[in-house]
């Protein structure tokens, strides 16, 4: 096992070689927080080894709490310890559990502020990692984008927001929220620049429900460039890591 920087003062427990936490968790977290800066409730689904729902917490309220639900037994053993190591007993909540069943919450819970990062490959699609955890992490084994927009839609409260990142060129991004009640209030593209490619890997979605949202209202898009056309990072990049209190420089 590894300790390593997440957000601020915060560390996460991860292993060494398992499932590790990425750019990916942190867009995710800043624009759930961005799109509502002052919950005080918290729900992150899949949680993980907790980086997108622990970065949540870190930018919300000193009185908001979070609730995460994680089914693989090694990453919530992972997220209770950095939970301990961060001393934030009182604000956290880990459940080993499936989101996938409505019961893994008492009922009449809701949230202000749910998040996800749902794997983005189907069983069958790509190459199955010999480590569980990485495995579960990229394989929908445990569920699929539905499920999460299912599982966010039960728990999100009226007027809250749901924030998932998902591969910016599936179109299940766009069919899941659809599916389930939800409206995406915001599209947020994620360009790595890689090679030099201006394409977007990755999105984050927000959603409403959509009898929150008002009939006829635009949705808000944005665009995340990490590398330039000259493969150096880019100044907005810098900001990005500055607004979620990333200390120092990127790696190469």
């Amino acid at each position: 096992m590894t300790l390593d920087k997440l957000i601020g003062t915060w560390k996460v427990w991860q292993l060494r070689r398992g499932h590790r936490f990425s750019t990916d968790d942190l867009v995710t977290a800043w624009r759930a927080t961005v799109a509502c800066p002052a919950a005080r409730t918290v729900l992150d689904l899949g949680a993980g080894v907790g980086s997108v729902g622990l970065s949540a917490l870190y930018r919300l309220p000193a009185d908001a709490t979070l609730t995460a639900i994680e089914i693989q037994e090694v990453s919530a053993a992972l997220l209770a310890r950095t939970v301990v190591e961060n001393a934030i007993q009182d604000r956290v909540e880990v459940i080993e559990g499936d989101l996938r069943d409505p019961t893994v919450l008492p009922a009449g819970r809701s949230f202000e502020l749910v998040t996800g990062s749902p794997p983005y490959v189907p069983v069958g699609s790509g190459h199955r990692s010999p480590h569980p955890q990485r495995a579960g992490a990229r394989l929908e084994l445990a569920g699929s984008v539905f499920d999460y927009c299912e599982s966010a839609r039960r728990w999100l409260a009226p007027g809250g927001r749901f924030c998932f990142v998902f591969d910016a060129a599936d179109p299940r991004g766009e069919e899941a929220p659809r599916a389930h009640g939800l409206t995406v209030v915001e599209r947020y593209d994620v360009v790595f620049g890689k090679g030099g490619s201006t394409q977007p890997r990755i999105a984050t979605f927000t959603c409403a429900r959509e009898e929150d949202v008002p009939s006829g209202a635009e949705r808000a898009v944005g665009r995340l460039v990490i590398r330039g056309a000259d493969g150096e990072w880019t100044e907005e990049y810098g900001r990005f890591r500055e607004v979620m209190g990333i200390a120092g420089p990127p790696g190469p």
